[in-house]
């Protein structure tokens, strides 16, 4: 069954937009709204994820066009549900260099593209109520599940945008973050880098104490 999005059964996170340009963001929630119906039509069930997540939420508005569709369901079925949908709009490819699929959305000049990842191997192995919220009227990955990611990325890239945002995230969201989803030992490291993180880290973990 795809997610479908209520209060009932997601955590609502009402975010005002930051400009990337204004319109350019619109283009590319319009392009997630796209297949977001085409996916839910075809009972799939996803979240997006990436680094337009943090412009989702009103963060930095860095010029970020990196979003993410996570699906519990293989690439064919993915494709399937676009050619479903019948529009000349939106088509799917598997890139030639790798095992990928991107979605690209041609209304816009220029296209918007979307990769799609597999549950589990990117993001969470489940897509439930307890790992997706609704976010600009779309399925996005929780905050602790995002800030669980990124923090992952940062270990593993070690860079500045990485960090900062995670920063944003604890700074904003501080008191919805799972400590149990966050990893410990890569945020102790991050904290050590960016001192900043200190004070949220340590409210996020004396609740848990």
């Amino acid at each position: 069954m795809a997610l479908l999005l209520n209060s009932s059964s997601r955590t609502q996170c009402n975010a005002s937009l930051t400009p990337m340009g204004m319109s350019r963001t619109t283009e590319i929630l319009d392009a997630a709204a796209v297949l977001s119906d085409l996916l839910t039509q075809a009972n799939i069930t996803h979240a997006f994820a990436g680094n337009f997540e943090v412009v989702a939420l009103g963060g930095p508005g860095r010029n970020t066009e990196e979003i993410l569709c996570i699906v519990m369901s293989g690439y064919k079925h993915v494709r399937e549900a676009i050619q479903a949908g019948d529009t000349e709009i939106m088509t799917a490819t598997m890139a030639s260099w790798a095992n990928r699929l991107f979605v690209k959305y041609h209304e816009p000049i220029p296209p918007v593209e979307i990769e799609v990842c597999i549950a589990g191997e990117e993001g969470p192995r489940n897509l439930n109520p307890q790992t997706v919220m609704a976010l600009q009227n779309l399925p996005f990955l929780s905050v602790t599940e995002f800030m669980r990611a990124k923090v992952r990325v940062w270990a593993t890239r070690n860079t500045d945008e990485d960090a900062q945002d995670v920063l944003f995230i604890l700074n904003r969201y501080w008191a919805s973050i799972d400590l149990n989803r966050i990893p410990e030992a890569d945020m102790d490291r991050l904290v050590v880098v960016y001192p900043t993180a200190e004070a949220p880290w340590n409210a996020i973990k004396e609740r848990y104490q």
